[in-house]
């Protein structure tokens, strides 16, 4: 199907994977790309020669358009988008920031931007900022996410009547039900995110995966405002902050019990009790370890099927 992000994008479908830390590298992304996709690169968690490895290693790997997304915090940014601009990545995500920052910068380097927000008002900055799209992201995101608790369902509407650049829906979807949903509602496409960490080809640790396949509603919480909210799986970790919580704690005292690593920990190395374990509300639909191109064919088969059905 055509719309105005395959055509911006130049793919197949309009459902691009979620540039996550610790779980979409080179691997994850080039498959993606490959199956119609947009494949995205999480440059969030890689140092400046690793990020570069993968985006060499995606290119070997494939002749479709990927994408690299940069969160606005990272310490060295300036070597991220040296990188990116010498490496004529063709398209970037940025999130956790000012979109004004980077945007003309790149867009001069004949990249497409889009920016990652999760409130109408930061949907309208992005757009006078000059991005190209934007990725509207509700609550039920996993990952940091936004502190206004704006579901998808309200979120993509409401981004939609203030906009007219394309906007991505991201939150709550993996599965074609979920993708026509988001785009009935305006989306001109979807980001999916926990799906693809139960992918063959997602870097998270096997036993981070199979954690996803047996979390249920209910079992994942949006935490840590005070610092950067972040959505955990309830584990050791995590009841741990919330008997701090009880403590009335100081931001200090919250980076104290997050220290360094916490999410490398727990989705890269596989320590399921002290890591920090980013995922969304939607695992409880998400019950097999596949192929990234198995799982982009059945959300557009599904998707094309009920299409038919309205």
């Amino acid at each position: 199907m055509q719309n105005r992000i395959t055509e911006l994008f130049k793919i197949k479908y309009p459902l691009i994977q979620a540039g996550m830390v610790w779980n979409s590298g080179w691997k994850l992304a080039s498959a993606v790309s490959n199956a119609g996709g947009l494949g995205i690169i999480g440059a969030g968690s890689m140092y400046p020669e690793v990020l570069l490895e993968h985006i060499q290693k995606c290119k070997e790997a494939t002749d479709k358009p990927y994408a690299v997304n940069v969160p606005m915090l990272y310490p060295n940014i300036e070597d991220l988008m040296k990188i990116i601009v010498e490496e004529k990545v063709p398209i970037v995500f940025t999130s956790a920031g000012n979109p004004k920052t980077w945007t003309k910068h790149l867009q001069g380097h004949g990249i497409v931007v889009v920016h990652v927000v999760s409130s109408v008002k930061f949907a309208m900055k992005s757009e006078l900022a000059g991005v190209d799209a934007v990725v509207a992201e509700g609550f039920e995101a996993g990952g940091h996410n936004g502190r206004e608790e704006t579901t998808t369902f309200t979120l993509i509407p409401m981004v939609k009547e203030k906009l007219s650049i394309p906007v991505i829906a991201a939150g709550g979807i993996a599965t074609g039900r979920g993708m026509l949903a988001a785009m009935v509602l305006g989306a001109d496409a979807v980001q999916i995110g926990s799906r693809f960490v139960a992918s063959e080809e997602s870097s998270a640790h096997v036993n981070f995966k199979e954690k996803v396949l047996a979390t249920e509603d209910g079992d994942t919480h949006l935490t840590l405002k005070e610092l950067a909210p972040v959505r955990l799986i309830k584990n050791k970790f995590y009841q741990e902050l919330q008997a701090l919580y009880l403590e009335n704690p100081t931001k200090e005292q919250l980076k104290e019990l997050l220290g360094r690593a916490r999410a490398k920990k727990g989705m890269f190395l596989g320590d399921l009790e002290e890591g920090e374990l980013e995922i969304g509300q939607i695992a409880g639909l998400i019950h097999a370890i596949k192929p990234a191109a198995e799982i982009v064919e059945e959300i557009m088969k599904e998707f094309e099927m009920l299409k038919k059905s309205f």
